[in-house]
Parts: structure tokens; C-alpha cells; sequence
């Protein structure tokens, strides 16, 4: 019996040499985890939601996210009353979150309660309870440091760019904020949110054309009076936030359109929605059934946002009111430039080569330069997209060789990267998963048009920028040591190398060739012309 269990530890019968090993073992199960925990918890007027995230060296990784679907706001009666109903359901919800909670210092906890609770006449009875429960003060905040909040949150995941509108949608309140960067401009909280519409348009679960109209027009009033000083801003970019905005990409998505929100796409899922009598009946494909009773009141509130805030397109934002107050606690923390911190963290944290990375990024981006000079498609937006898929196309490396680009597609859609918006992820992850091998023809459907065609053009680049580099050895400027240069014309591409340099890289000639034929295979067309630097 001891010579099996010597065995199993994968020890042997030398006691020096047992008591090292067992030694080790010990050390690596007493290792202390770095960085701190911090938690928000969003007590919403819909759901209630509590992110936790880990800190170290200024990086932020969420560990856990829990919702609950509370639906305080349908508690409040005609005299502002919260149910003792209501309350309970929150209760019971935040008895949960105190669990979680336990274990984090109270300096590392923050927690807001929104709309609803600035409503209620009895929100200090259901306050009162709640603090005992989680043991943490709580604070019932205004509309204005809601959207600051929220502001902040959108800011710091999504990477704003120029004038930004935000747009949150929640249960009893509705946020919009113009601000730019990091930095809020105007902003503003509506009394409207999808809960307390739904109870005075969609009553009893009914739903009809009449019902939609009375909404938006609801919904209008409430934003006429403070159009004006929304609209003296031009806005470079839109983003939603939380709940209808990212149910709306969802059912985009299940339908087969990887496109920004758009109005058109808003009045056909209205008329989708009043294709129902019921809430109970309605099945759009992609609607999650949470998200079922209260869809139409908040498309309504969309809807009327678009039409009086003349928006052309919204695209989802990575975060909101909690990743906001997260930030608030973090404002000494080094996070400046999200994009930068999530490439540099996905780089270390999947084992990515720092210098094959660079090389294949520098190329790829001068190519892309080339391709600019002759195409009237480029963007700075997508050279950010190259330049992170560039940087991260040997993510799939960390399962394994064998289909990588598969990998590493997988991943992208799978990894949180702050710093960009889930339409840019889907970007990114579409360059990469066809870097090399066979291309997937329709891996551009569903994307806005103008962008679809950017999409192939940035994976041929990247294609050609890791052949170039497939030999792996320093070559930093290689463009240049190899007279590299790229004629556009349409679909057929010529790529000039000096013929010198191609007989001493046998391999990358190759690899060339048979780049061709796949290309080929695309119905693209790819010609490898070897030049004599004298001729040039």
C-alpha cells in the first residue's frame, strides 16, 4: 500500500528527494494571488447586476458577472409606492450579492441604486433593509450622476472617439449624454424606461400599432424640450448601452446582419412586433425571452431617439453604469489608452511572440499605406483594425499549430477586449480567422457594405505580411531590404519583390506561389513579380 501511494505522488524511496518534491508541491499551493478585487453593484429599475473585477498592474479582468431580473419599477403604484412585492424580489436578489461580497474590502465596493428608487416614496424602507443585508452603504443617485456614470463606463470600454453620443436605455430612466473622449459635455435623464413603459403602453402584455405610436409620441414629448441643446453638437460616433441596444445587435445578428443599428432596421422589427396581439406570442429570432416583455417599449423609446436626435447609426458599446463605477474606484490606475493595455494584455496573457507581432504588424501596415494611395476605402478605424489583428494573429498559437486561424477566430469572439466596440471585435476576429489557409468567402456577410470590402482587403494584406515574415528571423524593415511594393487594380493585386532578395528566401517565394493559388481559389487575383533593384 505505501509503495502505490509513493507511486501515485510520483515520489521514490530516497527521502531527500521525496521531501524536495513534496516541498515544491507545497509551495504552489500556497502561492498568493496578485492585485486587488473590486465591486460594483447597479441596483437598476429592470435588473439588478454586480460585476467584480481583478486588478493587477492596471489591468482590469472581469472574474464574475451576476443579474438578476428584478423588475423593481413594476412595483411602483400610481402614488409612487414600491410594493412590498417588489421589494422583496429585491431582497431576495441582493441576499445573493452579499454572499459575493463578502470577501472584498469595503473600500473596494460601490453601490448605486438608480430611477426606481429615486421614485418610490418608501425607497428609505426598502434602503434601510437592503444595507443590512449587504452590510455597505448605498447610494440612491440622481439622473445626471447616473449618466456620468454611464458615461465613463462607455468610455473606458469602447474607446470614444471625438464628439460621442451615448444612449442607455434602462427600466424607469433614460440617459443620453453627449461628451467627447473621456469627458462628458452635456448630458441629461429622462423619466422613461422600458419597465414603466411597458406598464403604460403594453398593459396586460397587448400589443398593436396604435400601442407603438402612442409610445414614440410619448417618448418625443419627453425629449422635445431638450433637442436643442443636444443638437448644437455634432456627434463623430453613436453608442447604445445595456439592455435594448445590445438585444437589438443580438436579433441583427441572428438574422444574419453584422450591420450598426440602424432606423430601418428599428421600423422593421416594430413591424415584426406588431405582427403579435401579445407579449406572451412574440418569437423574433435572436430576441433572448428576458428580454421579450420589454422589448417593444424600449424599441419604442429607440425608436423616437433616432428619429428626434437625427441618428444615423448606433453601434453597441462594451460597457455602462457598472464598468463605470469600477473605473471611479480605478482613477489612479494607468488605463489611458484601453486599446493599447488590451492588446499589450492578450500578447502576454496567450503567449504571443512580441517581435514576430511588431515585424508582421510594421509590414502589414505599410502595405495597407500602399493600398490606401490607390483605393478610396481606407479608414483610420480600420488601420486600428489591422493594426490589432496584425498584433494578435497568432493568438490560436496558444491551443495549437493545426488550424490556428480557427483558434484564434474563436477566442477573439469569446475574450473580452476593452477598448473596442463588438462590431470592431467581430472585425478583427473575421482578419484574423483568415490569415491564412482557405479563405471563408462569405466571412465579410453581414457587415455594412463599404466595410465588408475593407474586411478582404485587410485580410490579403495580412496574408502576404505573415508570408513575408514566415521565416521568422529580424527583419524589421523589410519593405524597404526588399523593394516591396503593391499595385491595386480592383481584384487583381501585384506584389513587386526584388529578385535578389527572393533568391536568398526560397522558402517565402514559395509560400508566395502557392498564396496565389489560394487567392485563386477565392477568385482574387494575386501575381508575384520579381524586379531587379536597378529597374527600379
Amino acid at each position: 500500500m505505501e509503495s502505490q501511494i509513493i507511486a501515485n505522488q510520483g515520489l521514490t524511496n530516497n527521502p531527500s528527494k521525496n521531501k524536495k518534491k513534496l516541498m515544491r508541491h507545497q509551495d504552489l499551493t500556497t502561492l498568493q494571488p496578485q492585485g486587488e478585487y473590486f465591486a460594483a453593484v447597479d441596483m437598476g429599475s429592470n435588473s439588478f447586476h454586480l460585476v467584480v473585477v481583478h486588478v493587477v498592474n492596471g489591468n482590469v479582468q472581469i472574474v464574475s458577472k451576476v443579474k438578476q431580473k428584478v423588475q423593481l419599477a413594476a412595483g411602483l403604484n400610481a402614488q409612487n409606492m414600491l410594493s412590498e412585492e417588489s421589494m422583496q424580489r429585491g431582497w431576495n436578489c441582493l441576499y445573493t450579492f452579499a454572499d459575493r461580497l463578502k470577501d472584498i474590502p469595503a473600500q473596494n465596493i460601490k453601490i448605486v441604486a438608480t430611477a426606481t428608487l429615486r421614485l418610490a416614496n418608501n425607497a428609505q424602507q426598502f434602503v434601510v433593509q437592503a444595507e443590512q443585508i449587504l452590510e455597505h452603504k448605498i447610494n440612491v443617485i440622481s439622473g445626471l450622476e447616473e449618466a456620468e456614470e454611464i458615461y465613463r463606463g462607455v468610455a473606458f470600454t469602447s474607446a470614444t472617439k471625438g464628439n460621442t453620443l451615448v444612449i442607455d436605455i434602462g427600466g424607469a430612466s433614460t440617459e443620453v449624454i453627449l461628451g467627447r473622449d473621456t469627458v462628458p459635455i452635456h448630458l441629461h435623464s429622462f423619466d422613461m424606461g422600458c419597465v414603466t413603459f411597458t406598464e403604460r403602453y403594453f398593459a396586460h402584455g397587448e400589443i398593436s400599432a396604435k400601442a407603438f405610436t402612442q409610445a414614440i409620441d410619448s417618448a418625443k414629448k419627453i425629449l422635445q424640450p431638450h433637442l436643442a441643446s443636444f443638437k448644437c453638437f455634432d456627434f463623430d460616433l453613436c453608442l447604445g448601452a445595456s439592455g435594448t441596444p445590445q438585444a437589438i445587435v443580438e436579433i441583427l445578428q441572428g438574422q444574419g446582419n453584422k450591420d450598426a443599428i440602424r432606423l430601418s432596421y428599428l421600423d422593421e422589427l416594430r413591424r415584426q412586433c406588431t405582427a403579435y396581439n401579445h407579449l406572451d406570442e412574440l418569437e423574433i429570432t435572436g430576441l433572448a425571452e428576458s428580454r421579450q416583455a420589454i422589448f417593444p417599449s424600449g424599441l419604442a423609446i429607440l425608436i423616437a431617439l433616432f428619429e428626434s436626435l437625427d441618428i444615423d447609426s448606433m453601434n453597441l458599446a462594451g460597457g455602462a453604469l457598472r464598468e463605470g463605477l469600477i473605473y471611479g474606484m480605478l482613477e489612479d490606475q494607468p488605463l489611458d489608452d484601453r486599446r493599447n493595455q488590451t492588446i499589450t494584455r492578450c500578447v502576454k496573457q496567450f503567449h504571443i511572440q512580441p517581435l514576430q507581432a511588431q515585424q508582421v504588424t510594421h509590414t502589414a501596415l505599410g502595405l495597407y499605406q500602399q493600398f490606401c494611395e490607390q483605393s478610396n476605402i481606407c479608414s483610420l478605424d480600420s488601420r486600428t483594425l489591422l493594426y490589432t489583428a496584425a498584433m494578435l494573429h497568432e493568438i490560436g498559437l496558444h491551443i495549437g499549430y493545426k488550424n490556428q486561424q480557427v483558434h484564434a477566430q474563436y477566442i477573439l469572439m469569446h475574450h473580452e477586449l476593452a477598448g473596442f466596440t463588438k462590431l470592431q471585435k467581430e472585425c478583427i476576429a473575421a482578419i484574423i480567422g483568415n490569415h491564412k489557409g482557405d479563405v471563408n468567402l462569405v466571412c465579410s456577410d453581414g457587415f455594412p457594405a463599404s466595410l465588408s470590402k475593407d474586411i478582404l482587403a485587410m485580410i490579403r494584406i495580412l496574408r502576404l505580411a505573415t508570408i513575408l515574415h514566415i521565416k521568422r528571423n529580424h527583419a524589421p524593415s523589410l519593405l524597404h531590404d526588399a523593394n516591396i511594393r503593391l499595385a491595386i487594380q480592383d481584384d487583381s493585386w501585384t506584389i513587386q519583390i526584388d529578385q535578389m532578395w527572393l533568391n536568398n528566401n526560397k522558402l517565402v517565394q514559395a509560400e508566395l506561389a502557392n498564396e496565389a493559388w489560394l487567392q485563386h481559389k477565392a477568385k482574387w487575383h494575386l501575381t508575384i513579380e520579381s524586379i531587379e533593384i536597378a529597374a527600379v
